[in-house]
């Protein structure tokens, strides 16, 4: 009698996946930065090369705008400035001076009143706020442009257009101004601070002026900030608004300056010396008020 031995059947194994190594947590990071900073590098080229450029440009005449390098300083800058603030008997200035005059007033009473409607859809409760508020919402995602034919037939009804109040009273209030106000008034300023001001016997007004507009003054820099850079640029409105060109603002003027360049290409160093001294003001704005902005972030926090 033969005893069988039963051998085992070799097992056929899986086939092992090759183990995929991930890269150093060092490494996906130092890869993060160098995408971030990179986007950040286009973004700041995006926005400071044409400046750089029209920097460059203002010093030089017709024919160096268009041979040379861009990028090199010309000999005529102040050539160009004595052709532009003599031209037209120096109705540049005028120009200037308008613009000052529409984005100041704008910054200014137009910030002060989004404040204090921003102030009042935050703090207080009264019939159809949500309703009101919605309709700002709106107004935010309508743009400019599509608000400027409405608005010129409402100054064509009362008289009021080819005047300074035609460009003036619709930069009073900002739908964004006052979204911005809202938030601003929610984020720095504590109902109970409110609260106690009312227990103290302040009232409604008394308590938003001595109170809650020294702790909203980071926001009320940063709104007027806004305005005033979204009235100087603006185009629309004092074009189809004014006729008359000692009313118009710089934009309008320049423009109108651009419109003859084919004609006479002279006039192309005047468009240029007129953007140049354009963009100083808004640099000054923001050179000036940043000291304020911070200042007040740190006063708002401590009252």
């Amino acid at each position: 009698m033969t005893a069988v031995i039963d051998r085992p059947t070799p097992q056929t194994s899986a086939p092992v996946k090759p183990v995929r190594s991930r890269p150093p947590r060092a490494s996906r990071r130092t890869a993060a930065k160098v995408g971030v900073n990179g986007l950040l590098v286009l973004g700041s080229a995006y926005m400071v090369l044409p400046l750089l450029w029209l920097v460059f440009a203002a010093t030089k005449d017709a024919g160096e705008l268009y041979s040379g390098n861009a990028f090199a300083f010309g000999t005529d800058l102040f050539v160009n400035l004595q052709r532009l603030l003599a031209q037209d008997d120096g109705i540049f200035l005028r120009w200037l001076g308008n613009s000052i005059l529409y984005a100041g007033i704008g910054a200014v009473v137009g910030g002060f009143v989004s404040l204090m409607a921003g102030y009042a859809f935050d703090k207080f409760e009264f019939r159809g706020k949500r309703g009101l508020y919605a309709s700002v919402l709106v107004g935010v995602l309508i743009p400019n442009t599509a608000t400027v034919i409405p608005l010129y037939l409402l100054a064509a009804s009362i008289g009021l257009t080819n005047t300074i109040w035609a460009v003036l009273i619709p930069t009073l209030c900002n739908p964004f101004s006052v979204y911005l106000a809202r938030v601003f008034s929610s984020g720095y300023l504590p109902a109970e601070t409110l609260e106690a001001a009312r227990v103290d016997g302040a009232g409604p007004i008394r308590s938003f002026l001595q109170v809650g507009l020294p702790m909203l003054v980071p926001g009320f820099v940063t709104i007027a900030l806004f305005q005033f850079v979204g009235i100087w640029n603006n185009f629309m409105l004092p074009l189809i608004m004014l006729q008359n060109r000692d009313l118009f603002p710089s934009s309008v003027g320049i423009a109108l300056w651009q419109s003859q360049v084919q004609q006479n290409p002279e006039f192309s160093t005047l468009v240029i010396a007129g953007s140049f001294v354009s963009v100083l003001p808004l640099i000054l704005a923001f050179v000036m008020l940043q000291r304020f902005w911070r200042s007040g972030l740190s006063a708002g926090s401590v009252k």
